[in-house]
């Protein structure tokens, strides 16, 4: 972006260079008429990189790419933060690392005591880490006037001193629909959906799920003692019983996100895989 505007900035200068050196500087007109030009380029170079840098209102995930390693988004969230672009105004949401950064300012050090009123305040966010355990941090949201370029951003420590960093929002992403997050360790009834087939199998509904080190697991208990093993990411799962209707215990990827399952069953003359979703929520 930067280039289009050096370019034509170069450009509209080499015109005023050769109008002064044809008039030997005489003519005023000429030159102000090139100045105009020049100043018209880069109107219009400016404008062009405001609009190729604004993106369509909508939710989107994007990086929060800064200068140091004690100012960033918090391990849990992937360096990921969440931009929210609405009537053509972005604001970027971050979860930080603690509680330890008081106060933003969009610009310097040096300027943001004199402007108090445009100190960002913290939200308080709860982060939720790999092994399952949670912690409250302070989130911010901040103003920001194009994706993709480096900007000031001054920080406030618990000290009361101000640091200067540059940050920059980057590679924005239409943000989808999450996945809830996974339970704590423990034992838990999910409500479950099946869909495919022919409609006439059904599951039992509400199931056990058991979440043992993050990993999340069900009981398929199936309305029919037919189904000899289901299939799950390309694993291959038998059924715990041998009486009654086919009960199988599989993993489950993700709550709230349709689980795609092939389930064998023999109740016609011939074995026959069936495909299938599972979807499952908390109770």
């Amino acid at each position: 972006m930067h280039c289009k505007q050096f370019v034509s900035l170069s450009v509209a200068s080499l015109m005023l260079a050769a109008v002064l050196t044809g008039c030997g500087g005489a003519s005023s007109t000429a030159s102000s008429a090139v100045s105009s030009e020049a100043a018209s380029a880069v109107s219009a170079a400016a404008a062009s990189e405001s609009t190729e840098a604004a993106l369509p209102d909508g939710v989107y995930t994007a990086e929060f790419d800064t200068d140091s390693g004690m100012f960033h988004a918090n391990e849990a969230c992937n360096g990921m933060g969440t931009l929210t672009v609405e009537n053509g105004q972005m604001t970027f949401h971050v979860s930080l690392a603690s509680k330890k950064i008081v106060n933003l300012y969009v610009g310097t050090a040096a300027d943001a005591e004199a402007n108090k009123a445009d100190w960002l305040l913290p939200t308080t966010d709860t982060v939720t880490y790999s092994d399952g355990t949670s912690e409250e941090v302070y989130g911010y949201d901040i103003p920001v006037a194009a994706v993709d370029q480096d900007f000031q951003l001054a920080l406030l420590g618990t000290k009361g001193k101000w640091y200067d960093h540059t940050v920059s929002i980057r590679n924005a992403q239409p943000k989808t629909e999450e996945a809830a997050e996974t339970p704590a360790d423990g034992e838990y009834s999910v409500n479950v959906t099946l869909e495919g087939g022919s409609g006439r199998a059904t599951v039992e509904s509400p199931a056990a799920l058991t979440v043992a080190d993050g990993k999340m697991t069900a009981v398929i208990r199936w309305s029919s003692p037919n189904y000899d093993y289901m299939i799950v990411d390309g694993e291959k799962y038998l059924p715990t019983n041998t009486e009654g209707n086919s009960t199988f215990e599989i993993p489950v990827s993700a709550l709230g996100t349709p689980l795609a399952v092939t389930a064998d069953t023999v109740a016609m003359s011939t074995p026959h895989e069936i495909e299938y979703t599972l979807t499952f929520a908390l109770n």
